[in-house]
């Protein structure tokens, strides 16, 4: 498995080129902040699992727990040692979280690896290039939209996979989706908390202890 040292070198010497290069083609004007906007998400891939953002607090944890691990048994064929370790829990934690989270681990254990991949950085970029809709033409956005899919292909043979912990990355989910709860209300806790089905103290011990 890479360091973050070999995908922080794969993200600026062939990923970030090869959206500038896409840019120029489509546009032909480059635009340093969504290539830093899509980069900045590929850092974490592990962690580009959609999960709707008006859902209660435990119903988004759940959704995204269940998804991150149908993904790492994709990435380990189903292998419940391997993922054990990669993951640093035991393998009846694991087996636990499967029969809790009702994932079908024969669908998950033979699904195409690199397709979810494609897909998942697919979204990425689709999900980035939403935010200039106003400032680009229709015309030429199609253009850039048209070019999605090859580049979401080539970007998934360059992407080194790196490996997550499970508290790590239930640590990553939570912060992130509190952030972006947080930024919706303005900054409101108690309206945030209200939206989410959790007591406003919960948010402020959270928020606490995830360094917000």
């Amino acid at each position: 498995m890479a360091s973050k040292k070999d995908l922080e070198e794969t993200l600026k010497g062939k990923i970030s080129p090869l959206l500038e290069e896409t840019m120029e083609k489509s546009w032909g004007i480059t635009i340093p902040q969504l290539e830093s906007d899509i980069t900045d998400k590929l850092k974490n891939p592990q962690l580009q699992i959609y999960v709707p953002p008006h859902l209660p607090f435990s119903r988004a944890k759940k959704k995204f727990k269940s998804e991150f691990l149908k993904k790492e048994l994709r990435l380990h064929l189903g292998n419940i040692s391997h993922l054990a370790k990669t993951l640093g829990i035991d393998r009846r934690s694991i087996h636990r979280a499967i029969k809790s989270l009702e994932i079908d681990i024969e669908s998950a254990r033979y699904q195409e690896v690199r397709t979810a991949k494609e897909e998942e950085i697919n979204a990425t970029i689709r999900t980035s290039l939403e935010q200039y809709k106003e400032f680009i033409q229709p015309q030429q956005m199609e253009k850039m939209y048209a070019e999605v899919p090859a580049l979401s292909r080539n970007i998934a043979q360059m992407l080194p996979h790196t490996d997550i912990g499970w508290k790590e990355a239930e640590k990553e989910f939570e912060k992130q989706f509190l952030v972006k709860s947080l930024k919706e209300h303005g900054g409101n806790v108690i309206e945030t908390a209200k939206q989410l089905h959790i007591r406003v103290e919960t948010l402020y011990r959270k928020m606490k202890k995830l360094g917000m």
